[in-house]
């Protein structure tokens, strides 16, 4: 799966609407739209964009199947809340790249800007290490790029 697809067009008959997805659309908009209603599906498109292509992802001896949303360490489930999930899974998709603490709050906690201090990211992967790593301290995983943000390392 490439780059997302919106079509924009004035064509509202089913036949046409049908005919764009058999096309290869992810998404269909009709004139007239707002800003803010494309905006929210662009938005909506670049998040789903952005998980893995796998629906499963293994670093070490954890695994991370998305569409369960079940995290396992050495084959047994470890339970993580929604958010932690969420940021797990943001992470993963970066397949190895790094994630700013700003594009996570964005991502996961949809923070539509980041002006103010939080260290909401930082506790949430302080909680993903005690759950998921050996050493929470000497993390192998969950790493710290320092002043950028985190990388998931396999």
């Amino acid at each position: 799966h490439g780059i997302p697809v919106l079509m924009l067009t004035a064509r509202t008959e089913e036949r046409d609407v049908l005919h764009g997805f058999s096309s290869g659309a992810d998404d269909y908009l009709t004139k007239p739209f707002s800003s803010p209603e494309l905006l929210a599906r662009v938005r909506a498109l670049l998040r789903r964009a952005k998980t893995p292509q796998a629906s499963s992802v293994r670093f070490g001896e954890i695994e991370l199947d998305a569409e369960s949303r079940v995290v396992t360490r050495g084959g047994q489930e470890v339970s993580l809340t929604p958010k932690e999930f969420d940021l797990l899974l943001a992470l993963a998709a970066r397949s190895g790249g790094v994630a700013s603490r700003d594009e996570l709050l964005k991502e996961v906690w949809g923070y539509a800007s980041v002006d103010v201090q939080t260290r909401t990211v930082d506790i949430h992967v302080a909680e993903l290490r005690r759950k998921l790593e050996s050493d929470p301290g000497n993390p192998r995983h969950i790493l710290t790029v320092r002043k950028v943000g985190y990388r998931l390392q396999g």
